[in-house]
């Protein structure tokens, strides 16, 4: 997808304006930069908005030291969860939000262009990490570049909804948005890889 194809899709749905730039923007995310450091204030504020959205509130934030702890973290998800569960919830109503706003074809398009971009820049990016840290497996690498085209996914709905909850908010109806998928997205921004919630935990490596 190039600048000048959107630009075209763009004057037929001004919906997809926000796409264009969310899209052209995320090969210039520090993805994975930031694995197992200390967390910086705004990526707590962010963990913890993550949280709160989802309805974990009084969750811990705990920070995962290596490659092989966060492999172990998410392989060992539960995706039946109350967490899984609820983010499965958001999901389904960001995307019903989201098709009021562009129609099936150009969401579906939306989301495509989204994942090429992330799992391109992602790809990269985990191979330098992977190498930095010796990380070997192939499959751990494979988590956390799909655990980014996720979160892309999910940041991406969030943000075509937002046109449908703003149009709400005009009428005064009060429509609600939640902006889980945009903290969890945030995680990443800061270079980092919210594995998801354990129980009472939400790892972030």
């Amino acid at each position: 997808m190039d600048d000048d194809e959107f630009d075209a899709l763009e004057a037929d749905l001004p919906g997809l304006a926000k796409v264009g730039a969310f899209v052209r923007g995320l090969d210039a995310i520090p993805w994975f930069a930031n694995l197992g450091e200390p967390l910086t204030p705004g990526a707590a504020a962010a963990a913890q908005a993550f949280a709160d959205a989802l309805g974990f509130p009084h969750a811990d934030v705990a920070v995962v030291a290596n490659w092989e702890d966060a492999a172990a973290a998410a392989e060992n998800l539960d995706w039946n969860s109350p967490a899984w569960e609820a983010e499965e919830l958001l999901r389904a109503d960001v995307t019903a939000r989201a098709l009021d706003v562009l129609s099936e074809e150009a969401l579906k398009f939306s989301i495509a262009a989204a994942a090429d971009a992330v799992s391109t820049a992602a790809d990269a990016a985990v191979e330098e990490a992977s190498s930095i840290w010796d990380v070997v497996d192939p499959a751990v690498r494979q988590l956390a570049v799909g655990a980014a085209v996720q979160a892309a996914h999910g940041a991406l709905l969030a943000l075509v909804a937002e046109e449908d909850a703003d149009e709400e908010a005009d009428k005064g109806d009060g429509g609600q948005e939640s902006h889980a998928f945009a903290a969890k997205f945030q995680l990443f921004e800061f270079g980092r890889w919210p594995i998801g919630l354990a129980g009472q935990t939400l790892n972030v490596f």
